[in-house]
């Protein structure tokens, strides 16, 4: 992965329990940090959603877009046949020295000759597909990726509320663009997808998927279970 500015914020946090600030530009206003510790947290840490979540995994899981581990840890201390798959190479050189066992450094897009139970896309994971258009493509390969009576458990944010007047007309609002920058160094645009639940639920079917909302919050955040 060229120029993982993030992956170096992640690994400086690893190495000394802190690091510089990550910063998040963005296309809809002023840049945020983004706080490192996030992808460090204990299990003790996670939310209700998080919970419930990993309540309802089972099987075989792959972690897509692990990050640092939080949940493949977790799978991994419970006894589960878990796969941490991760773009980021300083992100999955952390989890091997953290003691997961089976890390795989690649992009869902490339990764493929394997059959899950469980496929895990949470912290937003779903948003990877970038575009509109592209989510019922990764929808049917994630079909491929699983076994019949398998579930791709994800979560997404439905956020209309960052736009104060309309929303944009060009595209999707759920389109969101990013660009990490650690100690001065930028990273290259990227763009992620926030799903309401109606679009999740379009598309779902369009891959020949079955979508059911089970977890709602009071931050627009949802958790959805898709099954085949």
């Amino acid at each position: 992965m060229a120029n993982d500015v993030f992956g170096a914020a992640l690994w400086d946090y690893f190495r000394e329990a802190r690091g510089d600030k990550l910063w998040l530009n963005n296309s809809y206003g002023d840049p945020e940090e983004m706080p490192v510790e996030v992808f460090f947290r204990e299990e003790d840490d996670l939310s209700e959603l998080e919970h419930y979540a990993l309540s309802l995994a089972y099987g075989r899981i792959l972690d897509i877009g692990a990050g640092a581990g939080v949940h493949t840890r977790i799978f991994q201390e419970e006894g589960y046949d878990v796969t941490a798959l991760e773009p980021s190479a300083k992100a999955c050189r952390i989890m091997t020295e953290s003691g997961i066992q089976q890390v795989v450094n690649g992009r869902i897009s490339d990764f493929s000759g394997e059959q899950y139970d469980t496929l895990w896309l949470m912290m937003n994971g779903i948003g990877v597909t970038g575009r509109i258009a592209n989510l019922a493509g990764l929808l049917r390969h994630l079909s491929d990726l699983l076994h019949d009576r398998g579930r791709i458990i994800l979560d997404s944010s439905d956020i209309r509320y960052l736009y104060s007047n309309d929303l944009p007309m060009d595209r999707y609002f759920g389109e969101i663009d990013y660009q990490y920058v650690y100690k001065g160094e930028a990273g290259e645009w990227f763009t992620w997808l926030y799903l309401d639940q109606r679009m999740l639920e379009h598309y779902a079917t369009l891959a020949g998927l079955n979508c059911q909302v089970v977890f709602e919050n009071q931050e627009d955040q949802y958790l959805a279970v898709l099954t085949k």
